[in-house]
């Protein structure tokens, strides 16, 4: 997101005291405020924004919630234009959208996963929001449409939006049209008819007009209200106004620059200059005023500009800022640029100048490039780069970049090597290199690396500091360059590269550069390898004070022990990263949530269910604001494994596909994909044919080639062939050697939490073979290794074969009480899986409960409202309620009170 947000873009427009009552329209607004979308749409000067604030202000109600964004060109990238969007919606209430906040922080989520988390948040609400959006005509970002359309379909009733444009929008119009989900108010809507221009014209302008003259000058500007307003603000003075009327002629761009021309020259020379030269700027305030235009008393200015009606709209309730009607903006820019056009440079270099000195640099940068003054907007930049490269603004910078003449940014090699950083931020690959070898070519005195002379007299450099970062700065984006490319090992070269090329006391290149090794052996399956250079990251990072950044690596670091299958070392690493988070400050660094979502998936495998939903709880309890762009998925991920645990089937599969809509690529190793994961509990649930679809869709056999990142794909696939008919599956021997060689893969790259689980495997598949002694051998390794890190799950998912084949295990050896856990949690998962709990089968239900309404009747008992219990149980208010009326209809009830009262008499609540 770039840079702070204007408080005033955010501000509904102040109603004119001049306005004309508009009741013809404001009631249709307020019967349109039952669909999804009203659209305003009109060329310029048809008073749309007008109308809506006079709409918002009649309609005032204590029960709706309003949110305003006034859109402009900026708006046009996807981070801005929603974090716009979501503040303007917390009018709802502080806590509404705050994880989708999170998620547009840096490093910023997939968009669509920043929509799911806020339409979860207005799916949840009680009250109603109205949201205007004005001037939507400015936004053209494809990005931006998507994001508009995928919210217009999952529109909850709650919200009612509504979008203000000269022209139609790039939306699914029609489709809302077909629904009727769309209301329409267009130019001829909102054309004045001939007694609204008389109100306006007479009572609002003070025009003393003849019945005969309103019919004739309504008749000639057809009712369009800028040419209205600017025509009533011609004739004031004039003695001849029916004569005046009777001359007045032409379409709507001769009108428009007519009578611009007409007010403007009524206006003293001051105040025409004044006009004119601050047309320049989007907003207006007096300070800025001055700076540009080179006088004093721009703030009184403006405030007799307002009262003389001369198309100044404030911003602000404290009339502080302000901006031009954009009709009359457009007018005063076209004429500054047709008789003043050599001062056009000076006044947006003025302007440049005071934003930098009043710490607005993009604004400063702006401004410089509508200057054409790129060496000034080339040295801005240059200074922006670390701030914008810490709060992930890489696009920003890019498109700033993009502006640039290619002779200023190949002289200057901090601009060069920005350049090509922020190409690979935003996911281009093509041209980099030529980029950081503009850079290069700057390091070295003697010249460059073909040999021919580099005459350094020519070099710019601004950011001495950056500068000198440069040499491992350029071999870091190598690296990334290398990764994106699919180059693990050019990855590593060049990471290596980068730590030897940068100073020690570079804490943040170093600690870049150790990531991205991390993340190329990470990939391969050097685990041991990649915690090195996590650990080393990490390190770097605290150093350099990035203590949020910090804790995304405690996540890859305690997922890669699990991997390695320590689970202590992993539950240790979150616990330090807690309590380095507990110190930080007041603040809840980012990152902290996602520490308990890590713990929750420890203390499930070691069977403490509790325990794991009670730590999901309190992530759920810090917010989604305090997690990173996984957090969402891995949240989801968690619960419904613990799902799965407890045999809720349903819910679990439903999580998974909650899950895979906000999966957010963080670059770390995607080692379990959603459809596996669906693969093994539709395994574990008997559902075989689907699972089998898996297999098939994924053409996954075993005659595969091994490899890390398709490990836990292909331990899936041993358990879809296990559970299989023997005509629908390999033969059991194929199995068996497949076995063989992921155990010995997972042997030689240290990941025990793999080798325990090949074990168990082996066990059932010997067992499936008839071969009892190998099946208690393996299992006995397996334990073997399982018990001193309280490996409890990974035996238990396996449900009735695992129970069948401990017992017999016990009948035969001398046992420890960990076997007995073992038996205990097999059993009560076999359970779970072959029927429901005993307590949903009470007699005197109309209909079993399933486990998920289970829950709901017992949040019911609580003093939870609607709004809490869907947050505890991590849904929408809308499933909540879905629950809440079909536990009602089996219990034969038909209010809360009434439900928790049979609740009890049937001891559903125990």
């Amino acid at each position: 997101m770039a840079g702070p947000l204007l408080a005033t873009k955010l501000h509904v427009p102040t109603v004119r005291h001049e306005l004309v009552a508009r009741s013809r329209l404001t009631t249709r607004l307020t019967t349109a405020a039952e669909s999804a979308l009203t659209l305003v749409s009109a060329p310029a000067g048809f008073g749309k924004t007008t109308l809506l604030t006079a709409w918002l202000a009649e309609a005032a109600d204590a029960e709706r919630s309003v949110g305003w964004v006034s859109l402009d060109a900026r708006d046009n990238d996807p981070a801005l234009f929603w974090t716009y969007v979501i503040t303007a919606l917390r009018t709802a209430g502080p806590g509404l959208g705050a994880g989708a906040l999170a998620l547009l922080q840096p490093p910023q989520a997939p968009i669509d996963a920043v929509l799911a988390t806020l339409l979860n948040d207005l799916h949840a609400m009680s009250t109603e929001v109205v949201l205007v959006l004005d001037d939507y005509h400015v936004i053209d970002a494809r990005e931006v449409h998507d994001g508009m359309a995928f919210l217009l379909d999952h529109l909850p009733t709650q919200l009612h939006l509504v979008i203000a444009s000269r022209t139609d929008p790039a939306l699914p119009l029609a489709r809302l049209r077909a629904r009727g989900q769309l209301v329409e108010l267009r130019a001829a809507d909102l054309r004045f008819t001939p007694d609204e221009a008389a109100s306006y014209l007479n009572e609002g302008m003070g025009l003393a007009l003849t019945a005969a003259d309103v019919a004739a000058l309504e008749a000639r500007t057809e009712g369009w209200i800028a040419a209205l307003q600017l025509a009533a603000l011609s004739m004031q003075g004039r003695d001849d106004l029916t004569g005046f009327i009777a001359s007045f002629a032409g379409d709507d761009r001769y009108i428009v620059d007519y009578l611009a021309e007409e007010v403007l020259h009524r206006q003293s020379e001051e105040v025409q200059q004044f006009l004119l030269r601050t047309s320049i700027l989007d907003r207006l305030t007096g300070p800025l005023c001055d700076a540009v235009t080179g006088q004093d008393g721009g703030k009184a200015t403006l405030t007799a500009l307002e009262r003389a009606n001369l198309f100044v709209v404030p911003l602000d309730d404290r009339r502080q800022w302000y901006r031009y009607h954009h009709l009359f903006a457009d007018v005063l820019r076209a004429r500054l640029l047709d008789e003043q056009s050599d001062v056009v440079p000076t006044l947006h270099q003025r302007a440049s100048e005071w934003y930098d000195h009043n710490g607005e640099r993009p604004e400063a940068v702006r401004h410089a490039l509508d200057a054409c003054n790129f060496d000034r907007a080339a040295d801005l930049i240059e200074l922006s780069i670390p701030a914008m490269r810490r709060t992930r603004q890489e696009g920003q910078v890019r498109r700033w970049l993009a502006l640039l003449p290619n002779e200023v940014v190949r002289v200057r090699p901090v601009l060069s090597a920005g350049y090509a950083g922020s190409m690979l931020a935003v996911g281009e690959t093509e041209g980099v290199e030529s980029r950081l070898a503009d850079a290069e070519q700057w390091l070295t005195a003697a010249g460059s690396s073909d040999g021919s002379f580099v005459d350094r007299s020519a070099m710019v450099v601004v950011d001495e500091e950056e500068f000198r970062r440069l040499p491992g700065m350029i071999e870091v984006f190598r690296a990334a360059h290398a990764l994106a490319s699919g180059d693990p090992t050019g990855t590593v070269t060049h990471a290596r590269l980068a730590l030897e090329r940068s100073p020690h006391a570079d804490h943040l290149t170093r600690a870049a550069a150790a990531g991205l090794m991390g993340l190329a052996v990470w990939n391969g399956g050097e685990l041991e390898a990649a915690h090195v250079a996590y650990s080393d990251c990490s390190t770097r990072l605290l150093q350099a004070g990035h203590e949020a950044d910090a804790l995304g690596c405690a996540l890859a670091l305690a997922d890669l022990r699990l991997a390695q299958g320590r689970l202590g070392d992993a539950m240790r690493t979150y616990e330090r990263a807690l309590g380095r988070a507990s110190v930080s400050g007041d603040s809840v660094l980012r990152g902290t949530a996602d520490m308990y979502v890590g713990m929750s998936e420890i203390f499930l495998e070691r069977d403490d269910l509790t325990a794991a939903a009670s730590a999901l709880l309190r992530s759920q309890e810090l917010g989604e604001h305090t997690g990173l762009p996984q957090n969402r998925y891995r949240t989801r991920v968690a619960l419904a494994r613990i799902r799965a645990a407890e045999g809720d089937r349903v819910s679990a599969l439903r999580l998974l596909d909650e899950a895979e809509l906000v999966y957010v690529s963080d670059f770390f190793p995607k080692v379990r994909p959603i459809a596996a994961l669906r693969a093994r509990i539709l395994v574990a649930h008997g559902d075989v044919a689907e699972a089998l679809r898996w297999v098939r869709e994924t053409g996954r056999s075993v005659e595969d080639e091994l490899g890390y990142l398709r490990e836990f794909e292909h331990l899936t696939l041993v358990r879809v062939l296990l559970a299989a008919p023997a005509d629908e599956r390999s033969d059991l021997d194929e199995v068996a050697r497949f076995l063989d060689r992921l155990f010995a893969a997972t042997q030689a790259g240290g990941r025990a939490g793999s080798a325990i689980e090949i074990l168990v495997l082996q066990s059932l598949a010997h067992r499936r073979r008839g071969d009892s002694a190998s099946a208690f051998a393996a299992l006995e390794r397996a334990m073997t290794l399982a018990e001193p890190e309280g490996f409890i799950r990974v035996f238990a998912d396996e449900g009735a074969p695992m129970a069948a084949l401990l017992t017999g295990f016990v009948k035969r050896r001398t046992v420890r009480p960990y076997v007995h856990r073992l038996q205990a949690a097999c059993a009560t998962g076999s359970q779970g899986l072959t029927k429901p709990p005993s307590s949903l089968e009470a007699p005197g239900l109309i209909e079993a409960l399933s486990e998920r309404e289970l829950d709901v009747l017992r949040l019911l008992g609580t003093e939870l409202d609607g709004p809490e219990i869907a947050r505890t149980l991590f849904v929408s208010l809308s499933t909540v309620r879905t629950h809440t009326q079909r536990i009602y209809a089996k219990l034969g009830v038909n209010n809360r009170r009434a439900a928790v009262r049979a609740a009890k008499e049937l001891n559903l609540l125990a």
